[in-house]
């Protein structure tokens, strides 16, 4: 029996989720914003065989403190689909996933962006729907207050409607180009979406052909019960924070299992953990590289960072002691706030070292050897724990080249990940099929 295959990510957008990262000893400090060795980083990973760049874009600057902001690598990037249409234009197989906000901006730009995407890099786009959380972000849309978690969350399943009806504008047929009969296009083959809704009046159709996938691949990004539902009838790959491997094997089931009583077929969904990865020769080595690595970090950042986390600012907070039990409730991230409460309660943290965590970075992280690390990848795929993971490095290039260069082929030795791309598209390279036109049925 063929054993399980690993999907891999790379979180891409910042370069670096550690807020350190741009200090670290050998780093390049405005990788975020540098276009040539963006090219190199994606082509290196794309050497590896990864299934996917991911940019997490942001409609903000972070809302932080000056104090902190002023030292946060993040406050600068490209618009996602400037630089995923200039990055497909020096790769050929590796998948170009980006953020498309279903709360500020409108189903028609999202499906006509994607769509040019997923044309002009042969098949390999995908979108990541996001409510987005950064409250700030309504203050640049012309809104003064954030629109309700549940609300955004409605909003987001009719968006999906409404864009992947648009994608199927068009047959796959539908543009002869006939040049001896003068046909360009078959008026029979074309669906007038005519979508009218509670959140959207959309007449349609999309002005460009149908996606080379049918559709994009769509990625969702949540662990709140609205967003694993959202995941379990929408998405078919979902980025997950991580976290201790028992809580992973419980979202994960619980997100399939949710597939299985839509009628879904689990395996058309990949679950792709957050992992942190820092490398050494030693266990030590790596642990030393982390330490490295949190020292960077500034306090107000760490406050930040945890502020953040809460959506509640955590300054007024006694440094020295745990967490206040009656954190007031957010309109932000809700997955994201418990799993910060939980973890200061299970290893007892006060409320320093719990912001110093955050500072740099909280989540799930693997720090070791290549064999190490390849051990514990392994025992999340065959545990059911993950489908793959959305690689997180500590700083670039050394972080992303030492795991290409060495994670990489242990995997391989183990029979668990690729040795060359099963395909020229996204959906081909991760198992998933191709969706059929609901207007027009082969």
């Amino acid at each position: 029996m063929a054993k399980r295959q690993l999907r891999l990510g790379a979180f891409m957008r910042p370069v670096s989720i550690h807020i350190g990262a741009w200090r670290y000893p050998g780093a390049v400090p405005d990788a975020n914003f540098n276009f040539p060795v963006l090219k190199q980083l994606i082509q290196k990973l794309e050497a590896g065989k990864f299934d996917a760049f991911f940019m997490a874009d942001h409609l903000a600057v972070l809302n932080m403190p000056i104090e902190a902001l002023k030292r946060s690598h993040t406050v600068t990037s490209f618009e996602p689909f400037t630089l995923l249409s200039a990055l497909a234009a020096v790769t050929d197989r590796i998948g170009l996933v980006a953020t498309g906000s279903t709360t500020f901006d409108e189903p028609y730009h999202v499906a006509r962006r994607f769509a040019s995407l997923d044309h002009i890099s042969g098949g390999r786009a995908g979108w990541n729907i996001v409510t987005t959380s950064n409250p700030d972000a309504a203050l640049n849309f012309g809104l003064d207050d954030h629109m309700e978690h549940a609300e955004r969350y409605k909003r987001a399943r009719e968006f999906y409607d409404v864009v992947t009806g648009l994608w199927d504008s068009f047959a796959d047929d539908a543009f002869p180009r006939d040049v001896e009969s003068g046909i360009y296009m078959d008026p029979d083959k074309m669906h007038v979406l005519d979508h009218k809704g509670k959140y959207f009046k959309v007449r349609g159709p999309l002005n460009i052909a149908r996606p080379v996938q049918g559709w994009p691949v769509i990625v969702q990004a949540g662990a709140s019960e609205d967003g694993k539902q959202l995941a379990a009838e929408t998405a078919e790959a979902v980025f997950t924070g991580g976290g201790h491997i028992a809580d992973a094997q419980k979202l994960y089931a619980d997100i399939k299992g949710r597939m299985d009583r839509l009628g879904r077929n689990r395996d058309h969904l990949k679950i792709l953990p957050g992992a942190f990865v820092v490398i050494g020769d030693s266990v030590e080595q790596a642990q030393e590289k982390r330490a490295l690595l949190d020292s960077k970090v500034h306090y107000a950042n760490a406050i930040a960072s945890l502020s953040i986390s809460l959506g509640s600012d955590a300054s007024s907070f006694d440094p020295d002691a745990p967490l206040p039990a009656d954190i007031p409730d957010t309109n932000a991230s809700k997955s994201g706030r418990q799993r910060v409460i939980d973890l200061a309660a299970r290893e007892k943290l006060t409320v320093r070292q719990l912001a110093q965590r955050l500072g740099g970075y909280g989540g799930s992280a693997f720090v070791g050897t290549p064999q190490s690390i390849a051990d514990q990848m392994e025992e999340w795929l065959v545990t059911e724990a993950c489908d793959g993971f959305n690689i997180m490095f500590p700083f670039l290039p050394e972080g992303l080249n030492d795991f290409v260069d060495r994670v990489i082929p242990e995997l391989q030795r183990r029979g668990i990940f690729r040795t060359e791309y099963e395909g020229t598209t996204l959906r081909e390279n991760l198992g998933l099929p191709r969706p059929e036109n609901r207007f027009f049925r082969a």
